[in-house]
């Protein structure tokens, strides 16, 4: 696997031919969760090799640029477990098949993929899930080091599932520092939560938190427990934000709601849908709040409907979400794993969904980008799916966002950058300069008008600091020249750089 990622990029990096690329945004965000939880896309089993787990990323992570992704949201965290190493939490059930067990040989699967998400020229965010504790408390394997083991009061079941009691301050203590373990000692460009905050509801079924509302009222009536609830979610939300942002002000937080806030028919500022259930209402998750008080840095919102959806039109939950930023970055998180050509609803026999739903993004203002559910979906290309986008669409590479609400850092240009043209080959190199955290190759054709602010131009994205390619027609330097620019861990882009030829 050492030379698969420089193999890859040296076959692709002078395929494109300019063509028409008005259409397409050099700044967008284009992500896809990779689940973790049941091994719902990494590790596709418990209990691989690690030499399988680690094949298995990095093949996740070259589809994501086949895709022509540049962001990945990695579950690190999906029931008080851990994916990396932790003091606090055992490791994954997920990972080896028994909780509180560790790779055998020993690694690290975060810093492992941090690193190789660096070559490729990916961010990444790693995704975290608030309260769930044991997911199913009749099945789960439980390590003697878990949480609920040492602190059963701190704990509540509801269904077959287990969670932290969202009224008690020692559940927000504890989520706190498990985020701040990990933004001091990872390499990550963002915190992600889900949209699990208090479960969904069970109907005819309580949640179990009468005890801790006694306990802790907060000045919260009887007749205002809806509202407790809330603000026991408020509360956590804030002590997140200022727990990363002390720490490492330039990492995002970033939260992944249920696509529904409130319904119209119960309040006039809500979207014009009829969910079921909703994130203020059932969720007690106030995310407008925490976008209006500056507490999160983007917000994700789950519209897995399709355009035109009577109870839940996708492209009504867009506009809504949009005119309801307040500052805040607005993605859409979509729905790969519904492609099926023998689905019940039509919209999604056909791969033509997901590029209705990127072109419409496109045309709505506080849109910038997509966050995909999930990755096995891209092993699966449904209905050709990754031909489609690539061909239409994501015809180009795109820069993610830069996301004014995180303290930035600004990108010197690299340094001695030249080309060698030996035996048929081109051969670019370059240094980093200060701050750079992945670079940008540009080709422009002599004689012709150039800017890098154009996706058509983007020739490559990448971690590393050298590059190899075919010389051809669409690549001999008599016809073209070459730019690199770099890109700060806040993706910040410096000036140009020239490359000369030796």
């Amino acid at each position: 696997m050492k030379n698969k990622i420089h193999i890859i990029l040296s076959i692709c990096l002078f395929f494109g031919i300019n063509i028409f690329g008005k259409d397409y945004p050099k700044r967008e965000m284009r992500a896809v969760w990779i689940a973790s939880v049941a091994n719902i896309d990494w590790p596709s089993k418990a209990g691989l090799t690690v030499d399988l787990q680690k094949q298995e990323m990095e093949e996740l992570l070259d589809l994501a640029k086949e895709y022509r992704m540049n962001t990945v949201i990695f579950q690190i965290r999906p029931a008080t477990d851990a994916l990396y190493y932790s003091s606090l939490e055992p490791w994954s059930q997920w990972l080896t098949g028994v909780q509180g067990t560790a790779p055998d040989p020993l690694y690290d699967p975060l810093q492992f993929t941090a690193e190789q998400c660096k070559k490729r020229g990916l961010d990444l965010h790693v995704w975290l899930n608030p309260y769930r504790a044991v997911a199913d408390t009749l099945r789960s394997s439980v390590s003697e080091n878990h949480p609920i083991r040492q602190h059963p009061e701190w704990f509540v079941k509801y269904g077959k599932t287990a969670y932290f009691n969202p009224g008690l301050p020692e559940t927000r203590n504890h989520v706190a520092k498990v985020v701040a373990d990990i933004v001091r000692r990872y390499d990550v460009d963002a915190i992600h939560f889900d949209d699990y905050f208090y479960p969904y509801r069970i109907a005819n079924k309580e949640f179990p938190d009468q005890a801790a509302f006694e306990m802790h009222p907060r000045g919260f009536t009887p007749d205002k427990k809806e509202d407790w609830r809330r603000d026991n979610v408020n509360l956590i939300i804030k002590q997140l934000n200022d727990t990363i942002k002390s720490i490492n002000p330039h990492v995002e937080f970033g939260i992944s709601p249920f696509g529904v806030w409130r319904n119209q028919h119960i309040d006039p500022s809500g979207s014009a849908t009829r969910a079921g259930q909703t994130n203020y209402d059932d969720l007690y998750a106030d995310i407008l709040k925490w976008q209006k008080e500056g507490w999160i840095d983007y917000v994700t919102p789950q519209i897995y409907w399709h355009i035109g959806m009577e109870v839940a039109d996708y492209a009504i939950i867009a506009d809504w979400w949009s005119k309801n930023a307040y500052g805040c970055l607005v993605y859409t998180g979509q729905a790969f794993y519904k492609l099926n050509k023998k689905s019940k609803v039509r919209a999604w026999r056909s791969p033509k969904q997901i590029e209705k739903q990127i072109k419409l993004n496109r045309t709505i203002p506080n849109i910038g980008g997509s966050m995909y559910f999930s990755a096995k979906s891209m092993r699966h290309n449904p209905l050709k799916l990754k031909e489609r986008m690539t061909k239409k669409v994501y015809k180009y590479e795109a820069l993610p966002p830069v996301n004014l609400r995180i303290e930035q850092v600004v990108a010197e240009a690299p340094t001695n950058a030249r080309m060698n043209v030996e035996k048929g080959k081109i051969h670019l190199q370059w240094e980093a300069g200060k701050n750079n955290k992945y670079f940008v190759l540009y080709k422009f054709r002599k004689g012709k008008p150039a800017s890098i602010e154009n996706a058509e131009n983007i020739v490559r994205v990448t971690g590393q600091n050298s590059i190899i390619g075919e010389i051809n027609r669409f690549t001999h330097p008599d016809k073209y020249y070459y730019m690199v620019t770099g890109v700060s861990k806040t993706n910040q882009e410096s000036v140009s750089v020239f490359f000369r030829q030796e």
